[in-house]
């Protein structure tokens, strides 16, 4: 790929000669290429479409404007490290020299990076069509209920927040292959993607074809996080480049890519403030939310869910809330796990510890009196989210429990004999699951070979859903496990599917499995009566048998399938479901400071989270640890940074991203505390993302605690060793 080097640029012209006569070279192709082969845009599709999510508009009301995603753009470069055009050839070595030997025109524009910047007056435009950068403004929340609530209130404590922007930085760099074959006209496509049955469907639009003529394979992928649910422009382009030079052609993108080309992560500035009678009883809230999605909107999942979940695990009356979304001259940015939420929850546990603070509480005692009761469940927020169960203060004594609170002095004071600072942090949390409400599952049993397939449309990056979908498909057919194959991202197969996000894919596939065991076991009945010499109401199905009531005489599920027509029983079973579940809990942690150095090491870590039912502890537990990590990185080391007078990215390597280690933990603490969700069969919520979600307020809480004492109220992430060191030297100076 050639890729832009400017945040913003007018593109003059594109000439290929002097890559064209390089040996082994193929093809270069440019925006004017694609718009003669009549090549569609990627069509993002980035509002939230499940009935729950909260609605997003324009201003006044108006139609998002999402910017046009062209696979290579002919007019303009909107950010650093776009792909303006790209280079076919015999080898990776020869593609690489012809792609510098390609000379692109450039005229370079204004540009604008920083979020609430890209939202000012006087901003360079992104897209000429979008007056002020912002798409979306929308207002949520009663605010007549909200002005009167902060009339009446005795304190008002509000703050602004910077959640910064962060890459997913998978294991494994997107990558694609893709081949077409002329004498069936069928494109097929090897793509480290996250959703196959949604992407074929993108890039058939793109390609002008109908769906049925797309394959897409998307199998083993090393790590998602969010960075691959949505199609890239490399996918339909290495389809579309083998049909032109009558060969495959595969694409992988390197890590100095992925860095600046990836779609990134978070970036909200959020302003809260919150209204206290004088017992500290809530009264309301006032939000402003500004998102930034980036040259083109990708999704709106982020806002949207954030949103949702702005008044936390807290009994909030009134809120007002503004939520808005700008364009910058960065890369687009997408649903990072746990979309959204982290940022929401950070601003609201930081603003809870900074009350109690000046209410002169005990932050503790501050959350026990607002944190919504489980007689209050089901819960109806202040913006119209509802929450569906959970015992918020239950999750809080079981974290506090874990973390040894009775040691804490000692631990501080020894901490000090060593010249650190030693604080604790307490992170509450609620998040929202929703995600796309369809899934289908096929489910057939071979008698002879005494084996289940089970064909479903959520396909796994790690997460362990092979394990976890044949457990419940086993259980529920009281088969071993070992019976059960899970069978997945092949389109050719799989022909209806989410995909895996939003926390949905065991919720989903559960359900939906669980639907179609029943029918397979209704559609089986007839069968079984038949080989029993019995009545079909007679029959009691257990442990993978059917028996007739009230004797011995069974046949195997097994059996049954074997005198079936063709020697299978098959169901297909389709589920759709809008209602959203969310998961809670409290993390709590200990770190240790040096104020000579800023150097933040964290000795403890303890995490009680509520996923529902756990169908597979082991594995929550797995997805809990990560999802810590994932949230601490962003708490203390990611950031993707622009210089802000070239507007240039900073970050273009592991040398320049610090990405969290292994080292740099302890053994975590955890627990559940399993509150079955009322909204599906199997009570899950989801156990993906909690680990997340309070980790970046929780490490923050945490080593504020530790320099109170030196007079600082407050750090911007991501606190690397430098900011907490200027912190204590600027709060020393005070």
């Amino acid at each position: 790929m050639v890729r832009s080097p400017h945040p913003h640029a007018q593109i003059v012209s594109v000439d290929a000669s002097a890559a064209l006569a390089l040996p082994g070279v193929l093809a270069v192709l440019a925006g004017a290429d694609c718009a003669a082969d009549g090549l569609g845009r990627l069509d993002h599709r980035p509002l939230p479409k499940t009935r729950f999510d909260l609605k997003l508009h324009g201003p006044g009301g108006s139609e998002v404007f999402v910017g046009d995603h062209a696979l290579l753009p002919a007019d303009k470069a909107r950010h650093v490290g776009e792909a303006v055009a790209m280079v076919v050839a015999e080898t990776k070595a020869r593609a690489q020299d012809a792609a510098e030997a390609v000379f692109v025109d450039y005229e370079p524009l204004p540009a604008v990076t920083g979020t609430a910047s890209a939202a000012g007056p006087d901003a360079p435009l992104v897209w000429d069509t979008c007056p002020d950068n912002v798409l979306v403004e929308t207002f949520f929340g009663d605010e007549a209920g909200t002005d009167a609530a902060f009339a009446e209130a005795a304190h008002v404590v509000g703050r602004r927040f910077v959640v910064s922007r962060v890459t997913g930085c998978p294991l494994e760099p997107r990558a694609a292959l893709a081949h077409y074959d002329p004498e069936t006209g069928r494109y097929t496509i090897y793509a480290g993607s996250g959703g196959a049955v949604r992407q074929k469907r993108e890039i058939a639009a793109v390609l002008g074809v109908e769906p049925d003529r797309v394959r897409v394979h998307a199998y083993d992928v090393g790590g998602n996080f969010g960075t691959r649910n949505r199609c890239y422009v490399e996918f339909p382009l290495a389809a579309w480049a083998s049909r032109r030079v009558g060969r495959p052609v595969k694409c992988t993108v390197e890590r100095s890519e992925a860095l600046i080309s990836d779609y990134q992560g978070r970036d909200l500035v959020t302003e809260v403030t919150l209204a206290f009678d004088r017992d500290g009883a809530i009264l309301g809230l006032r939000a402003e939310n500004l998102s930034n999605v980036g040259a083109r909107c990708v999704s709106l999942s982020p806002l949207s869910k954030g949103s949702g979940i702005v008044t936390g695990s807290y009994r909030v009356p009134v809120a007002r809330l503004r939520s808005r979304a700008t364009f910058s001259n960065t890369p687009p940015t997408n649903a990072y796990r746990s979309s959204g939420r982290p940022e929401c929850i950070f601003a609201i546990e930081r603003l809870i510890e900074i009350a109690a603070e000046e209410l002169g509480m005990d932050a503790l005692e501050l959350r026990r009196r607002n944190l919504v009761a489980p007689h209050e469940m089901p819960y109806r927020n202040a913006v119209g989210m509802t929450y569906d169960s959970g015992e918020y203060g239950k999750s809080l004594d079981m974290a506090l429990g874990l973390s040894d609170p009775g040691g804490f002095p000692a631990r501080k004071e020894k901490a000090k004999a060593r010249g650190r600072l030693l604080g604790r942090g307490v992170a509450h949390y609620v998040e929202s699951s929703i995600g796309t409400p369809v899934e289908q599952t096929r489910i057939h049993v071979f008698g002879r070979d005494r084996r289940v397939d089970v064909t479903i449309g959520t396909q796994p990056s790690g997460q362990g859903h092979e394990t976890s979908f044949a457990q419940v498909a086993a259980e529920r057919l009281g088969v071993r496990l070992d019976d059960v194959r899970i069978v997945m991202g092949d389109t050719d197969i799989v022909m209806v599917g989410g995909g895996s996000h939003s926390g949905r894919s065991m919720r989903m596939a559960g359900t939906v499995i669980v639907k179609g065991v029943d029918a397979l076991i209704e559609k089986a009945r007839p069968v079984a009566a038949g080989l029993l010499e019995a009545a079909e109401v007679d029959l009691v199905f257990a442990e993978g048998r059917f028996s007739v009531a009230g004797t011995d005489r069974t046949v195997t599920l097994y059996e049954v399938a074997a005198a079936s027509d063709g020697g299978e029983i098959g169901v297909v079973a389709d589920n759709e479901m809008h209602t959203p579940v969310f998961p809670n809990g409290c993390h709590v942690c200990e770190v240790e400071v040096d104020p000579e150095t800023g150097e933040v090491e964290i000795v403890r870590y303890a995490a009680v989270d509520d996923v529902g039912r756990a169908i597979n502890p082991l594995i929550v537990d797995g997805q809990t640890h990560g999802g810590i990590v994932q949230g601490v990185g962003q708490a203390m080391w990611e950031h993707c940074v622009n210089d802000p007078e070239s507007q240039q990215p900073l970050a273009g390597s592991f040398m320049d991203y610090a990405l969290p280690r292994a080292d740099r933990f302890p053994f975590f603490d955890t627990a559940l505390n399993e509150v079955p969700s009322p909204t599906n069969p199997l009570g899950i919520k989801a156990g993906g993302e909690g680990g997340t979600t309070p980790a970046l307020a929780v490490i923050v809480n945490a080593i504020v605690d530790a320099l109170r004492p030196l007079g600082v109220a407050d750090l911007t992430m991501p606190a690397t060793p430098f900011r907490v060191w200027s912190a204590i030297r600027a709060a020393r100076r005070a």
